[in-house]
């Protein structure tokens, strides 16, 4: 049970510093989506707008630039992953970490690009199998690389930024021995993964072809686990080889063989040629877009339709407030949460409705990729600006709009005939509650004593300073590891204004949404309060 729970405590880790370079996504997402859109010559004569965004006009120089570095931050993802990875994953010093990992990257691959080159195998490789990382030739292990990497940094770090070396050698002790350390070692790691990346990379695009081949029940299952995956933090372990990797799928484009989902639909969106993007590889993504928009909205309304009277109001500007989030940025723990926690059975139903939202985008050739999550925002900027030819977006809208009554009806029944206590339906005395924006803005507006106080609650909750030793967020979570799971208090968690509590021996989640940044900043500054 220890190891499991081990287990569990470095996965939550590991999907937290997923969080960094994935936050970076969007941004360069819109960068690449409008910069592509209004600079492709395809769009420009549809349109009759050489005029305006022509070759050689302002508009079109700034269009140029704006694609050109949202394209570079996709390019360089793994080093990127790297230094995010090693960020996320060191416990104290972590500039040092993140300092150290871009050291590791650039040394490994430049160990594999010397013994390739000495053996003479870099012509031997297949097409694809190699390419240019930072402008050094070498294996082509995308984001796998940058999170080997950034893992391994990490573990060396946190094992030995505080070392004390011999008198003579001291200058090279504590942090300044963590670049060197790492230095050497990812010389030993280059050479390993020159005899075993080509295995690696043989056996990823096996499972990736094994995927392709499974259809249209494939991509079901697919979109069932990914949601299935949510309550315990680790759908960014299981979604993003698809979107990084060759699990997702291979493609020549311009020339140059790209690996991954997400990966080929950008690398798409940004060449003059494309006519039409992949189904195949947005067949990870699209499905998304129906559940998020609409479907879960339609769980919010029928919430509110199944809220006590005296109670409807207070519940209709905490549901509208979470579904209007899901429905313009695709973030929708504010809702899955409410019902998961109140009604499990509704998230299961919930899970096999999204999954069959894939299947129905990918056997509806629908193509529409994102950055980050399913929402307006994505749908525009990837779906309506590209074109429906490219994209069929608009059977988004019309299998959305029959998923907002499916969502509808279905909840509403659900709730009445179980009589979940879904937001408005608590017994007296309970309050009504749900994370909204509004929550959101008054937390930025509170006194330094408003937040210390909150922060003293939430340490009080999670059993004390003595009793954490890791703390950090994701997009929605507060995630922490503590030394003994025993001593967390679920209430006193939730009476600091969090949506639930999840525990998995000492590692442990608290849902605030989007405003956890904020409170672990908040956390953490009262923390190092205490100590001095």
């Amino acid at each position: 049970m220890k190891e499991k729970s081990s287990l569990f405590g470095v996965l939550q880790r590991v999907g937290r510093s997923f969080m960094f370079p994935i936050a970076l996504l969007p941004v360069a997402g819109l960068l690449l989506g409008i910069g592509s859109s209004f600079s492709n010559p395809t769009t420009i004569n549809a349109y009759n707008l050489g005029w305006l965004l022509g070759k050689g006009t302002v508009l079109n120089l700034i269009l140029s630039v704006m694609s050109a570095t949202g394209n570079v931050i996709f390019a360089n993802l793994p080093l990127i992953f790297a230094m995010g990875v090693a960020l996320g994953m060191a416990k104290q010093e972590k500039e040092i970490a993140t300092l150290s990992a871009a050291v590791a990257f650039l040394v490994m691959h430049t160990t594999i690009s010397i013994l390739l080159t000495v053996t003479g195998k870099m012509e031997m490789l297949e097409e694809g199998a190699a390419g240019s990382i930072l402008g050094i030739p070498s294996l082509e292990m995308g984001v796998f690389g940058g999170i080997i990497v950034g893992l391994g940094v990490a573990w060396l770090h946190n094992r030995f930024y505080k070392i004390e070396l011999p008198m003579a050698l001291s200058f090279f002790g504590g942090t300044r021995f963590i670049p060197i350390i790492s230095t050497l070692a990812y010389i030993v790691v280059g050479v390993i993964m020159y005899f075993v990346w080509p295995l690696v990379q043989t056996g990823i695009h096996a499972l990736g072809n094994l995927v392709t081949r499974s259809g249209y029940a494939g991509t079901w299952i697919y979109g069932i686990i990914e949601r299935a995956l949510i309550p315990f933090g680790l759908h960014h372990v299981f979604y993003l080889p698809f979107w990084q990797t060759g699990l997702g799928g291979t493609m020549m484009i311009d020339g140059v063989r790209v690996a991954g989902a997400q990966n080929i639909f950008f690398a798409q969106l940004a060449s003059p040629e494309t006519t039409r993007f992949s189904v195949e590889a947005c067949r990870f993504m699209s499905g998304k877009f129906p559940f998020m928009m609409f479907g879960l909205p339609g769980a919010a309304l029928a919430m509110y339709q199944c809220a006590k009277h005296d109670k409807r109001k207070v519940a209709g500007g905490l549901l509208f407030s979470a579904a209007l989030t899901s429905f313009l940025t695709g973030i929708t723990e504010p809702l899955e949460f409410t019902f998961l926690f109140v009604a499990p059975t509704l998230y299961i139903v919930h899970c096999v409705l999204a999954g069959l939202s894939f299947m129905l985008m990918h056997i509806l050739n629908v193509a529409v990729g994102m950055t980050f999550s399913g929402g307006l925002i994505d749908l525009i900027l990837f779906g309506v600006l590209p074109g429906n030819a490219k994209t069929n977006w608009i059977y988004i809208v019309i299998v959305g709009i029959v998923y907002f009554i499916i969502y509808y009806f279905l909840f509403n029944f659900l709730i009445k005939k179980f009589n979940y206590k879904t937001p408005g339906r608590e017994d007296i005395g309970e309050e009504t509650k749900l994370y909204t924006k509004k929550d959101y803005n008054e937390a930025k507006e509170k006194k330094v004593d408003n937040q210390n106080n909150r922060s003293e609650k939430i340490l009080a909750g999670l059993g004390g300073r003595e009793n954490i030793r890791d703390l950090d967020c994701c997009a929605t979570r507060l995630r922490v590891t503590v030394n003994d799971g025993a001593k967390v208090d679920d209430g006193a968690l939730r009476a600091t204004g969090a949506s639930g509590v999840i525990k998995k021996g000492n590692g442990i989640q608290v849902i605030y949404g989007p405003k956890v940044t904020v409170i672990k900043s908040e956390l953490e500054e009262y923390i190092n309060s205490l100590k001095n």
